[in-house]
């Protein structure tokens, strides 16, 4: 079974991401899902990103660099939107990281000092008419990713949801988010 560090998205630790931490937690996995917003939640994505903005993203990082601190070296980074910046921090700059999955959101590895390491295989998912994802350049930055790594794979689901997975917010979608959960939990499984 895999150790999970999850990072919330930028509407904070809610009831639908402590749903999918659960889900995998009955999976068998081991499941750390650190609040980087101390208790914040919003009602909307524009006021989580504002926050983030106002904390500062680079403060965002820090908190989720700590958050590692104490925990294995063989994680499975796991980033909804927002928490994709940690995740993917971590997973291509701690050593022994296991894997990666990034929900909504993609970095060109450049922006965390290099190539995604060759030895750590990612998932990418998004939604294909996706605003967020698809014309703040994440889907290029995805494609580009799966281009370059050796075990890496673009998940699209049809629609235009940014916050799909999360059950607690309007942006649901339980057909996309079902497959997205059994993507990820095979990954997990042969993690």
């Amino acid at each position: 079974m895999a150790d999970v560090l999850l990072f919330h998205h930028a509407q904070g630790l809610t009831a639908g991401v402590e749903a999918f931490a659960g889900t995998l937690r009955a999976a068998g996995h081991t499941v750390h899902a650190p609040d980087l917003y101390d208790g914040r939640t919003f009602d909307d994505l524009e006021s989580g990103v504002g926050y983030a903005q106002e904390a500062g993203f680079g403060t965002v990082l820090e908190r989720g660099r700590a958050a590692a601190e104490g925990l294995p070296a063989g994680l499975v980074h796991i980033g909804l939107s927002l928490g994709v910046l940690p995740a993917q921090l971590l997973a291509q700059t701690r050593p022994g990281a296991r894997g990666a999955v990034l929900v909504g959101s993609c970095v060109p590895p450049r922006e965390f000092d290099g190539d995604w390491p060759a030895e750590v295989p990612v998932q990418v998912h998004g939604m294909d008419a996706d605003p967020v994802f698809v014309d703040e350049g994440d889907l290029d930055a995805a494609r580009a990713l799966v281009a370059s790594a050796p075990e890496a794979e673009l998940f699209l689901y049809p629609g235009d949801r940014h916050l799909f997975l999360d059950s607690s917010l309007p942006a649901y979608d339980a057909e996309a988010a079902g497959l997205l959960t059994e993507r990820v939990l095979e990954f997990l499984a042969a993690r």
